[in-house]
């Protein structure tokens, strides 16, 4: 199993915080990897709060390639970081040439643009990238958005922190989401590291998606070209948060109406049962097949986790007003909040989502049975 972690913050804080959750689980995942999504970001990236940022792993042939790519797109360089390990690798991490995190200046001519404009083609420009780097692995592009970050690699998460040197002060973020171990089902590959990301839209999962190839295929009929990839059974998460959010315009709350809908004998006693019929009908190709816990990250910084109809995942949320955490098992949320009131934890079940807004304010929690109920 994977084990993952996510933690939201007044205050920017270090990854090491959120990783330290998750090698405090270490028995309840194989150290075979670690990804990173940062957000909020503070420390030298807060001043780029509106600009894109591109994540990736680079060769040195490949970085030339980026250059000259965005280049010709009138892309100017605003702020770099890159990191260049000089020591050996920790066991079973290949040896890289760059791990790239770029801040990027528009395009003059992209002024005129309206935001959804700007937003499609930052997504083609990311897709673009990693079609040039997939036959040499010469560019692996993780993201390429603003207040975004990216970070992913092969080998255990403590091990490649200290290889990376993610300690730095310059990798700080008030949301973030951290997952330990590289895949599940498929061959070791660096597109198949939790979390996944797609305009904005993060999530991880733990557990075993074996609806997988039916979802797959709804989405790519879709014809959306973000709707690609799927090295992973897990990334159709991400992108069916996308889809319920940006083309079906539902809250989170159908999200897990969606992927999890109520059974038929139960949509006869629910209160809108006759419109969640309708929903789950259409959106029938789309329902998931667990084990899963799903913790994500909505565009407005909203964290959240839901459970599938099975249960067999483990998950939990707590905190106090200013810093909440959501993690796969109690030592992981001990690790990273001690100081909280452990009575107010909680597990979501079956039938429910939690999530924390932008504010930090509470745990919001709401149930399949209750109305239309907008957690965000």
């Amino acid at each position: 199993m994977c084990r993952l972690f996510a933690v939201t913050s007044d205050e920017p804080f270090s990854p090491m915080v959120a990783l330290r959750a998750i090698d405090v689980m270490k028995e309840g995942h194989d150290g075979s990897g670690v990804g990173l999504y940062l957000t909020d970001l503070g420390s030298d990236f807060e001043q780029f709060k509106g600009e894109p940022i591109l994540s990736g792993i680079f060769s040195n042939e490949g970085l030339k390639a980026l250059d000259r790519y965005m280049m010709d797109l009138d892309f100017m360089v605003k702020y770099k970081l890159s990191i260049r390990p000089a020591k050996n690798p920790p066991p079973g991490t290949p040896r890289r040439d760059n791990y790239v995190i770029r801040v990027y200046e528009y395009p003059p001519d992209w002024e005129s643009l309206t935001t959804e404009e700007i937003q499609h083609r930052l997504l083609l420009c990311r897709l673009q990238l990693r079609k040039m780097g997939e036959a040499d692995e010469s560019m692996m592009v993780f993201s390429f958005w603003p207040d975004a970050i990216m970070i992913k690699e092969v080998g255990d998460p403590m091990a490649v922190a200290e290889y990376l040197g993610l300690n730095r002060k310059e990798l700080q973020a008030r949301t973030m989401l951290a997952q330990g171990r590289q895949n599940t089902n498929y061959a070791i590959n660096i597109y198949a590291c939790h979390p996944f990301f797609i305009q904005g839209f993060a999530t991880m999962t733990n557990g075993e998606n074996t609806a997988f190839v039916p979802i797959r295929e709804f989405l790519m009929s879709r014809n959306y070209p973000g709707y690609t990839g799927y090295q992973s059974d897990s990334e159709v998460f991400t992108h069916i948060l996308h889809y319920t959010r940006k083309n079906l315009g539902l809250g989170l709350d159908m999200y897990k109406h969606i992927i999890t809908p109520l059974k038929d004998e139960e949509l006869v006693r629910h209160p809108d049962g006759q419109r969640l019929r309708l929903w789950k009908q259409s959106c029938r190709p789309l329902i998931i097949d667990g084990p899963n816990c799903v913790i994500g990250c909505l565009p407005d910084k909203t964290l959240f986790m839901v459970q599938d109809s099975k249960k067999l995942r483990p998950g939990i949320v707590g905190g106090h007003p200013g810093m909440f955490a959501f993690s796969s098992e109690m030592c992981g949320l001990d690790a990273a909040i001690p100081a909280r009131d452990k009575s107010r934890d909680f597990q979501p079940m079956k039938y429910d989502t939690v999530a924390v807004g932008p504010d930090r304010k509470e745990v919001k929690r709401w149930s399949q049975w209750e109305g239309s109920i907008p957690l965000n």
